[in-house]
């Protein structure tokens, strides 16, 4: 039933659909990429989590856009060789998959962001803080280094019960609209609706509240950095917060020229963007004063 895939007999793939599959396949080709950098010639060398973080995002984000390109591009293409129902069993499996692997990566984020907001400390001092002030405030003194971690590791937890969660939500209230009506699948969706504007429940849920909470923080955290460092800092950190901006502006774009019905910008504009800011990132952490 793939034969004719593996062929190169598509029956759906136009010109804009290729070129916007060629863009994604050299997004994530830079993405492994960034992830051998960054794991190669910063973890490597620094041996701090911060690299860690930063290299295993990226192969995180390459897991979702591929299972995302499976969704979109050929999955659909076994339309008449599958059942309906067997079609949709696949779109959903790959949508579960990309969205984890975009959960694991907002993990990873979480991780970059813990160390930003409560860096750990140099060295451990020998001696006991000198105790002042409130009960809660000496606590905090007593336990820095803990509470620094229980911190980090609470910004990490919440995003790795999402992408677990997806697993269990009922296809209802994941599905797309496009797939009710091209394949008629027996399923009843669960839509919330605005004005005349329908979208899945549990989509709408992840993409327009906890994505934008947990991940819409980090640009504004590196403008803040930027702003109260000086020299290579500064520029590592204002360079990094554009990148940031960028690519949830691609990431956002694609979801909006669909809406407005510009699919031929939609297949363009949106890989051109991510790959811009996946530029701006590397220059932003290829600084030699962050070894």
């Amino acid at each position: 039933m793939l034969s004719h895939i593996f062929q190169g007999e598509f029956q759906f793939f136009d010109f804009y659909d290729s070129l916007e599959l060629g863009l994604y396949m050299v997004i994530i080709g830079y993405y492994f990429l960034i992830f051998a950098y960054f794991l190669i010639m910063r973890f490597r060398i620094s041996k701090k989590a911060y690299w860690i973080y930063f290299s295993v995002l990226f192969v995180a984000l390459a897991c979702s856009r591929l299972f995302f390109l499976i969704y979109d591009f050929y999955v659909p293409e076994l339309e008449g060789t599958i059942s309906n129902d067997e079609i949709v069993g696949l779109l959903m499996l790959n949508y579960r998959l990309a969205t984890f692997s975009t959960w694991m990566g907002t993990t990873c984020l979480m991780g970059v962001l813990g160390i930003l907001l409560f860096p750990p400390d140099a060295e451990i001092e020998k001696k006991k803080p000198k105790l002042n002030g409130s009960t809660f405030k000496n606590y905090i003194n007593v336990h820095k280094k803990l509470f620094k971690s229980l911190m980090r590791i609470s910004l990490m937890v919440i995003p790795i019960l999402l992408g677990i969660l997806v697993f269990f939500l009922p296809d209802s209230t994941l599905i797309d609209p496009d797939v009710i009506d091209k394949y008629s699948p027996s399923i009843d969706p669960v839509y919330i609706t605005i004005g005349g504007w329908q979208y899945p429940v549990w989509r709408f849920i992840f993409n327009f509240v906890f994505q934008p909470l947990l991940v819409a923080i980090v640009p504004f955290i590196f403008i803040y950095l930027a702003l109260k460092t000086y020299g290579v800092l500064r520029r590592s950190y204002a360079i990094n917060a554009i990148g940031f901006l960028i690519y949830y502006i691609g990431r956002i774009a694609k979801g909006a020229f669909d809406v407005i019905n510009w699919t031929h910008a939609g297949s363009i504009v949106p890989p051109l963007l991510i790959l811009l800011s996946l530029l701006l990132i590397v220059i932003a952490n290829s600084f030699e004063a962050l070894k």
